[in-house]
């Protein structure tokens, strides 16, 4: 049997570059309440959510991600020619194939390279970013551009009190390449499937088809489960991707977790007793929460805003529908 020769990759990983879209209407929760019964200050307390962003019929899922993407290519200091692959984390979609990536990966100019979605919730940024690193390292790509992009004001229950409040759009991506020392630590994730009922769309698309009910599919939540789920487990999942990576919460500068409800995230700050040096995303308050788009959105907007530096050590980490999750340690672009 003819031996195979090892792939000649990259000894390690990094992220250089990082780029958001957020939809130009700016939805405040006076709007949302004009079909629930709550108010804002309810909302405001319960989530941390001001306003959100909600996407036109011209900022589709492609288009979002293609001007995420040209920035972070920008940003990266690559052609986009230099693209080995792209993979996209959405759940909203509606096309079952062929994969938009492959339409994105066209539309920045990346040549012909592999091109795939994923489907791993609110944790699909983290997914990417694991598989991404694992092509860089393998020698499969020496440059990866990953997106989580999402159109959930698609799939809101407008008239659901418990979660007409929570969504919003947006695109956030990040291209990883080469490094000569570590910077994308060892991830830990998984999945909890017993816990599948959690989260999840209503109805399927082919009971929606068939009229069974005639409501459009949304996505719904037992609320309190998720938070007790989120606090709870997610910060030993969090403290384990440290151990990975070596370190402890005294040599973090950054903490971006999914942006799924400002409660969760000051819970998740208290349970990991995390440093006061140590910067927190919060860009749930004017985004909302917007799936596998929240961690680089909020990434994005750290960097922006000087919040966060270029070389800062930042623990990353989503989860969402599945029940699913991923959390690694990385240094900033």
């Amino acid at each position: 049997m003819a031996k195979i020769k090892p792939s000649k990759g990259a000894p390690y990983a990094r992220i250089l570059g990082v780029g958001g879209y957020r939809p130009t209407r700016v939805v405040p929760n006076e709007v949302i309440l004009e079909r629930i019964d709550s108010s804002d200050e309810w909302i405001r307390s319960r989530s941390g959510i001001a306003t959100r962003h909600w996407a036109d019929d011209q900022e589709t899922v492609t288009a979002m991600s293609v001007e995420a993407a040209g920035k972070a290519i920008a940003d990266a200091g690559i052609a986009p020619a230099d693209i080995g692959a792209v993979v996209v984390s959405t759940v909203s979609h509606f096309k079952q194939t062929p994969a938009v990536a492959t339409e994105i990966a066209h539309l920045v100019g990346a040549g012909k390279p592999a091109a795939f979605d994923i489907s791993a919730g609110c944790a699909g940024f983290g997914y990417g970013l694991t598989l991404a690193k694992g092509m860089i390292v393998d020698g499969s790509a020496e440059h990866v551009l990953v997106i989580g992009v999402e159109r959930l004001s698609d799939l809101t229950d407008h008239e659901d009190r418990a979660t007409a409040f929570l969504f919003g759009d947006g695109a956030g991506a990040v291209v990883v390449g080469p490094s000569d020392v570590p910077a994308i630590g060892r991830t830990v994730w998984g999945s909890e499937g017993d816990k599948s009922e959690t989260i999840k769309q209503t109805v399927s698309w082919a009971e929606y088809r068939d009229g069974h009910p005639e409501k459009f599919p949304a996505i719904t939540q037992e609320g309190q489960a998720v938070f007790r789920w989120a606090v709870f487990e997610m910060a030993k999942v969090a403290q384990q991707a440290l151990e990975a990576a070596g370190i402890t919460v005294d040599d973090l500068d950054v903490f971006i977790p999914h942006q799924a409800n400002m409660r969760i995230i000051d819970s998740m700050v208290k349970t990991l007793k995390l440093p006061e040096h140590v910067t927190v995303a919060r860009d749930i308050e004017t985004t909302g929460n917007t799936s596998a788009a929240s961690i680089p959105l909020a990434m994005e907007r750290l960097l922006a805003t000087g919040e966060a530096k270029s070389g800062d050590t930042a623990l990353v980490i989503g989860f969402g529908a599945g029940l699913v999750y991923a959390a690694t340690v990385v240094t900033l672009p």
